[in-house]
């Protein structure tokens, strides 16, 4: 048996079904129900939803740290929730599935951007003293994408999830490396979700202006999410892309959001794939202007680093999944190498 979302409704006005899902007694069978929220738009929607929810109480999530979740947590199975509300976007999401798990109580989550897959993983991401970490959870049991709240935000962070998904097809590439290099076991069936899930959003002809593209990218960041629930781990999600992200993240804290550095990252292990294994370029060129088209960052200096910087973000990147084998274990490329490449990956995709 594989484990699923309970329901997942994505459309306008999506927000006003929650009382009606929460009266699921698959979820909650008194009704005692807790509401985390985040900064910004999770106020606004909680109020919003308030009335529909007959015996619920609202927290504060401080914001996406391990002491914060920790601290929900303690709330939670303190008061005697039967479940929670996570309202908000990544980093709420994130925090309160930590938060649940930690409760022991099934979460919904109700996602105000697109931000990236967090929406429905089974996989936290949180900061720590040490820096930033990626902490197994339960997935949750629903999901709500209202489009008239996720339209609400920032087009940035919409954008954002395009490159998180899009990174997709460098992972399952990774995992499949893996599985010929290394003999690593695949799961198809999650192999098949993420390239899938990816594959729509890179042919889909519109754009985040259009509702029908927002539901294909929040499905997709759906897919994502099971992907990695049916796998067991992060892998149909997260390969050598996503070991650039943590690295950028650890090394240069604060330099772009989660998406679109998954997509630099994704895009530059294409680029070594073409180099170095002298793959086919059409998948490098279809990833570089996808991203291209919807304003993603494609090369260093989109995101303010500079080529030192990334290459240093290259060379450290294996260190932070130690145990996985990407394109980037596979080369193991040394300092020399790994700057021409930057270099040659600059000069081919930079504007």
């Amino acid at each position: 048996m594989l484990t699923a979302p309970l329901s997942i409704d994505v459309r306008r006005g999506a927000i006003a079904a929650l009382g009606e899902l929460l009266a699921d007694r698959r979820i909650a069978t008194e009704g005692r129900v807790a509401v985390a929220v985040g900064p910004g738009q999770g106020d606004q929607i909680a109020e919003h939803v308030r009335p529909s929810l007959r015996d619920c109480e609202m927290f504060q999530v401080e914001g996406a740290t391990v002491d914060a979740a920790v601290g929900l947590g303690a709330r939670l199975r303190g008061g005697s929730y039967e479940a929670v509300v996570g309202i908000g976007g990544g980093r709420t999401i994130d925090a309160t599935k930590y938060a649940a798990t930690l409760a022991g109580i099934p979460m919904v989550s109700v996602a105000t951007n697109l931000s990236h897959d967090g929406i429905c993983s089974p996989v936290a991401s949180l900061s720590h003293e040490k820096g930033k970490g990626s902490f197994g959870v339960a997935m949750p049991l629903a999901m709500i994408v209202d489009l008239d709240y996720v339209r609400a935000a920032p087009d940035r962070l919409v954008r954002a999830g395009i490159g998180d998904v899009l990174s997709n097809l460098s992972a399952v590439d990774d995992w499949e490396l893996a599985g010929r290099e290394r003999g690593e076991p695949l799961d198809r069936l999650a192999l098949t979700l993420a390239r899938n899930a990816a594959n729509a959003l890179l042919f889909h002809p519109e754009g985040i202006e259009s509702d029908r593209f927002l539901t294909v990218l929040a499905e997709g960041l759906v897919m994502s999410g099971m992907a990695m629930s049916f796998a067991g781990s992060s892998r149909p999600s997260s390969g050598g892309d996503h070991e650039i992200l943590h690295a950028i993240d650890q090394l240069f804290p604060g330099t772009a959001n989660h998406g679109e550095l998954a997509g630099i990252g994704a895009a530059f292990c294409y680029h070594l794939r073409v180099a170095f294994l002298d793959e086919d370029p059409g998948r490098l060129d279809e990833v570089v202007r996808s991203l291209r088209r919807h304003g993603l960052p494609v090369v260093p200096a989109d995101v303010g680093l500079t080529e030192e910087q990334f290459t240093a973000a290259v060379l450290h990147a294996p260190g932070t999944r130690p145990g996985r084998f990407t394109v980037l274990e596979h080369l193991d490329l040394d300092e020399s190498a790994v700057t021409k490449t930057v270099g040659d990956y600059v000069r081919e995709h930079g504007q």
